[in-house]
């Protein structure tokens, strides 16, 4: 596994349009910050830990939570 740091501070994030938010379960990803990941943080906790993808790997993660029941 091959860890990268990735300046989040400029990050624009956006909820995810699968987010619930009367639920609370809110996902936030930021788009083209580089370093080819894709940032995932919870909406409650924007200075919590993020969780980074690999940009390869979010087009398949997003398949998969698409067809999940």
């Amino acid at each position: 596994m091959v860890y990268t740091h990735v300046d989040l501070s400029a990050a624009v994030w956006r909820t995810s349009s699968y987010s619930t938010a009367p639920e609370g379960l809110c996902v936030e990803v930021a788009d083209g910050v580089g370093g080819g990941v894709v940032p995932v943080r919870d909406s409650k906790r924007p200075a919590g830990p993020v969780i980074t993808v690999a940009a390869a790997a979010w087009g398949p993660f997003l398949d998969g939570i698409k067809g999940a029941p």
